[in-house]
């Protein structure tokens, strides 16, 4: 369950930013799922869903950009490049990329992510040295790097010098040897500490706590789910046999609205690739359904088992447009079923960007669910607030405003004016 993520020079975001999923104070009416976890006798709450807004090229898919990048930074433990991958975000392993470009001065880059899982609240945070932008044989650094466990801190790495405290109270999820041997084994972590790995995945894992290590590592890899772009997703079972068909996805495909009989999923001639999506026709001929279904069916059929997965875990999923090319009834449907007490049993959340105003409903989203994301266009960088942090009293964003129609007055910024019409008019006067 994620509760709150940071981040600080990471692309456009030169200023520190905080994407919260914490409920925000005073928030009356509409308090479906707001999800509850209590934790040594304090109660966490998280939203259960977020709707991103703002113009194109203002920074949303960066938020989304940077969770997958810390993820893959904490995955793979350590600040150095890996192979290009086929992924759209070139950040993942490239970090060079990751610093603002229009900054002139070196600036560290923060990341900072808390969350619960195992019955544990979580916050990890790190402080690069990447150099600027596009300084790809930069000697990098990690300058800072913290572990808090249930509000208390565990272990802190300033300019590479490591530091633990309540040792006492997270005894038992420490190695025996550590707990054992800890005046011994502090100065040996410290010497085999190098700058550019991170202490959480290489001597705390090894050493100090696997455990906890393991929760964290499983954390972002099953239940951090990040979607950079949705367009790019192709699911696809795993089978052994020549074809398999999924019941769960042809019901779903049925509701959605489907042109075929039903849908299977082909093996592929080259084993290596993954199957092909097909149709099953009246006559029983297969046709693979890109040829067949419409954009949006196949768009849908391939994100249903991610959506059907995060509810199952209790995962959070965060995707870039989501509900490009699908119906908003049937996005609207979706958005329900995270608000669903009685479905959403597992505090699974839905984080998504989009351009749709219709989702701008107070009869849908709560204020504090709603975001924006907007950029100054003389500086260029971007910053991110709620609905909620406008206040109520005297402004158009309390409950029962209309919200769409105040977003496109611009009552709340996250919009730009465009007009394109005297570029066309030179396009077309041209000889």
């Amino acid at each position: 369950m994620l509760l709150e993520f940071e981040i600080e020079n990471y692309k456009s975001f030169k200023d520190r930013v905080k994407f919260s999923m914490i409920p925000a104070p005073k928030q009356k009416g509409l308090d479906y799922s707001i999800l509850h976890k209590k934790i040594d006798k304090k109660e966490y709450k998280a939203l259960s869903s977020a709707v991103v807004y703002g113009p194109n090229a203002a920074g949303k898919t960066n938020i989304i950009g940077a969770m997958q990048t810390l993820k893959n930074i904490v995955l793979r433990g350590n600040i150095r490049n890996t192979e290009p991958v086929h992924n759209p975000n070139a950040a993942e392993y490239a970090l060079e990329l990751i610093p603002n470009n229009t900054i002139e001065e070196k600036k560290n880059v923060y990341f900072s992510i808390k969350f619960i899982q195992k019955e544990l609240v979580i916050k990890y945070s790190l402080l690069l040295d990447l150099g600027k932008f596009l300084e790809k044989n930069y000697d990098r650094n990690v300058i800072e790097e913290f572990l808090e466990v249930n509000e208390k801190t565990l272990f802190k790495r300033i300019k590479n010098v490591l530091t633990f405290d309540n040792q006492k109270i997270f005894e038992d999820y420490f190695i025996v040897g550590f707990k054992k041997d800890f005046k011994t084994l502090l100065p040996i972590l410290q010497t085999s500490l190098k700058k550019d790995d991170l202490f959480l995945m290489n001597g705390f894992k090894t050493i100090v706590s696997s455990r906890l290590a393991d929760i964290i590592f499983n954390y972002f890899t099953n239940y951090l789910n990040t979607v950079y772009r949705a367009d790019t997703v192709y699911m696809a079972p795993v089978f052994s046999s020549k074809y398999v068909a999924d019941s769960y996805i042809n019901e779903a495909a049925a509701r959605f609205g489907i042109n075929s009989n039903k849908l299977i999923y082909v093996k592929n001639k080259k084993n290596e690739n993954p199957p092909i999506l097909c149709s099953v026709m009246p006559n029983k001929n297969i046709v693979p359904s890109e040829f067949f279904e419409s954009f949006g069916t196949v768009r849908f059929v391939n994100l249903f088992p991610i959506v059907a997965d995060t509810l199952k875990k209790g995962a959070t999923l965060i995707i870039d447009e989501f509900d490009s090319s699908i119906h908003p009834s049937a996005i609207m449907n979706i958005i329900g079923i995270f608000h669903n007490d009685e479905v959403n049993i597992n505090h699974a959340q839905l984080i998504f960007n989009t351009h749709n105003p219709l989702y701008l409903n107070n009869n849908l989203f709560r204020r504090d669910e709603i975001k924006f994301i907007d950029r100054n266009e003389e500086t260029k960088y971007s910053r991110h607030y709620s609905l909620s942090d406008f206040g109520t009293k005297g402004t158009n964003a309390r409950k029962g405003k209309d919200y769409m129609n105040n977003y496109f007055m611009d009552e709340y910024g996250a919009i730009r004016d465009i007009d394109f019409t005297d570029l066309f008019q030179k396009i077309v006067k041209e000889k």
